[in-house]
């Protein structure tokens, strides 16, 4: 069984065939999705959805391009939907200069502010890191988050990110980036990973793996994540691969260790 640690299952993409493609992505084997909440209104939908679904799990969270909309009552409802029975982590939020949607001094304050709600919360984190790594470690640490723990998510660092992340006792989770034919070196990284600290996931409708490049992503092709892993990783197959970090996603977010098969809604 598989586990996509990081989607956007209320993403506008999926309004035309969202119940056909968690369908899909059942019947190839995943066991449970984390939908991830960026501002907001997707945190909200995050939880409806994990309402709705036996087997979907939310995080909440304000990503970094999004701080600038953050109000006054934002983080008294974040605080509210983080303490819904299925939000198993707090994200995805951190910084990213790559197009400083936010002015990056925001970025680094509300960065600062959500890692306090997370441990007020004891909530895991969602990293996200983007042309900033440095800055995101140094707040990390700053910030003590190795309290609460967390991953990097869609990692695409270099080998000194993930040697940070492993010393801050994070997680490192792989997409469909380790697929491309240009990441020799994310998959270089990808192979110093102790085998208890990775995760798999889509960030779907993004960052589709090959061979699908330029089709819409979705949660059934984790399992290609998780074959490419397999294939930098000797004396382990993609089923491995799926069972130990399908292990590892229920150990981080306190999964239950299976999960219902129905829809509730």
């Amino acid at each position: 069984m598989l586990i996509d640690t990081h989607s956007h299952l209320d993403d506008a993409r999926f309004d035309q065939d969202r119940e056909a493609m968690i369908q899909r992505a059942r019947a190839a084997g995943l066991d449970r999705f984390v939908t991830i909440g960026c501002d907001l209104a997707t945190s909200r939908a995050a939880v409806e959805l994990a309402d709705r679904y036996p087997f979907v799990y939310a995080s909440v969270g304000v990503h970094p391009p999004e701080v600038r909309h953050i109000g006054d009552d934002w983080y008294d409802e974040l605080r509210r939907l983080a303490r819904h029975q299925k939000v198993v982590a707090y994200g995805e939020i951190g910084l990213d200069y790559h197009y400083n949607h936010s002015p990056p001094k925001d970025q680094r304050e509300r960065f600062r502010e959500q890692i306090a709600l997370a441990k007020e919360l004891r909530l895991p984190l969602v990293i996200h890191t983007r042309e900033a790594q440095e800055d995101t470690v140094r707040i990390l640490k700053e910030e003590q988050a190795s309290a609460v723990g967390g991953v990097f998510h869609c990692f695409g660092g270099d080998a000194w990110l993930a040697k940070e992340s492993l010393d801050l006792g994070f997680h490192v989770s792989f997409s469909g980036i380790l697929t491309f034919r240009n990441a020799t070196a994310l998959r270089d990284v990808a192979r110093t990973v102790p085998a208890d600290r990775l995760l798999i996931e889509t960030d779907c409708p993004y960052l589709t793996p090959a061979p699908h490049r330029g089709t819409r992503n979705e949660p059934a092709y984790v399992s290609l994540v998780a074959q490419k892993l397999a294939e930098l990783t000797p004396g382990r197959s993609a089923g491995d691969i799926g069972e130990l970090t399908s292990e590892n996603a229920r150990r981080l977010f306190n999964l239950p260790a299976s999960s219902p098969a129905k829809a509730t809604g």
